[in-house]
């Protein structure tokens, strides 16, 4: 599946929602520096599809690097 630019961009937008609600925890620490030396933002809408998705990669990956890191057991797949 390919992405339109504005998908892209909105995933990019809510990727940064995710990153700001966890820097608002104490007990979440993000590596956001590959993201944030990019100098790409959601808003950044001048900026190339190119550019977008590896700032989405960057952001993805910095948020899910912690996530693995923080995870001390493993959950199980069923559901509530």
């Amino acid at each position: 599946m390919v992405m339109k630019k504005q998908e892209l961009i909105h995933l990019h937008g809510l990727l940064a929602e995710v990153s700001n609600q966890c820097a608002a925890w104490e007990d979440c620490q993000i590596d956001l520096e590959e993201y944030e030396s990019r100098g790409i933002r959601p808003t950044s809408i001048h900026k190339s599809k190119t550019d977008h998705k590896a700032a989405v990669f960057a952001l993805a990956g910095g948020i899910t690097k912690n996530m693995r890191e923080g995870e001390q057991e493993a959950v199980a797949a069923t559901a509530d």
